[in-house]
């Protein structure tokens, strides 16, 4: 299975490749196909590049993206077109952009996760499942900090928690997500799920889901040390993508959560 990395010159896309070169991946059948990046990329003549995205869906089985929205809109296209297996792991997408993925996922088999790491969506699952059983007056609040340079807020994984809430209860994310407080905004509304964002330093990423109830809370954390973890899943998805049938999945698909 030939591997292309779109964005290969992004934090996680550089990520990807190391882990292509230096792990024993072809074992499993997972061979580096290329890469492509809209900069010049120094790699020592190791693996093919090019800024043409189209040219690397030509010559890959499986290609990942851990980019921006508007370049994973394209690659949805892209993939949708050549048949062509796609992993995303791109965080910021709009429900416009998801329903494009959607589209392409009728032609070509697509994962998409907000966060492919095994402890994230095993979390997802622990707090549906908390959610489901705990009453409606314990109150759900999320709280997720990132490294100073992430640009969206809430990040793409406090969502994916806020959903997985939102299913425990029979309900979506839109109908109860709170995002904005300041100010004298008056008591809680019940059965709202809060959320809490702070930017700074290095942070990989910390999520945690806080129930509170009268007398007691629930907190269910999770927390990024490396960002090796996210290369690791999206190969992980990769693998486990072959021949499977067109269709969006998710992470929790792939681990069978």
């Amino acid at each position: 299975m030939k591997i292309g990395v779109v964005g290969c010159n992004g934090r996680v896309g550089k990520l990807i490749i190391d882990e292509l070169l230096s792990e024993d991946w072809d074992a499993h059948n997972l061979i580096l196909a290329g890469g492509s990046a809209r900069e010049a990329v120094d790699n020592g003549g190791q693996y093919f590049t090019t800024d043409s995205e189209e040219a690397l869906f030509k010559v890959s089985d499986v290609i990942i993206d851990f980019t921006l929205p508007e370049g994973t809109r394209n690659h949805a296209k892209l993939a949708a077109e050549h048949k062509k297996t796609l992993i995303v792991g791109t965080t910021g997408l709009t429900q416009d952009d998801e329903f494009l993925l959607k589209q392409a996922a009728e032609k070509t088999t697509i994962v998409y996760a907000a966060n492919m790491s095994v402890g994230v969506n095993l979390l997802l699952a622990l707090v549906e499942q908390a959610a489901a059983r705990l009453d409606p007056e314990w109150d759900i609040e999320i709280f997720e900090s990132h490294h100073k340079y992430k640009v969206d807020a809430p990040s793409g994984t406090a969502l994916a928690i806020g959903r997985a809430a939102a299913a425990g209860r029979n309900n979506s994310l839109e109908n109860l997500a709170d995002y904005d407080r300041h100010g004298k905004i008056g008591v809680r509304e019940k059965g709202k799920i809060g959320f809490s964002v702070a930017r700074g330093g290095d942070i990989v990423g910390e999520h945690t889901a806080f129930f509170f109830g009268e007398g007691e809370r629930l907190e269910l954390t999770h927390k990024s040390t490396n960002r090796k973890l996210y290369a690791k899943g999206a190969l992980r998805a990769a693998l486990w993508s072959a021949e499977k049938p067109a269709g969006l999945y998710s992470m929790r698909d792939v681990l069978d959560l």
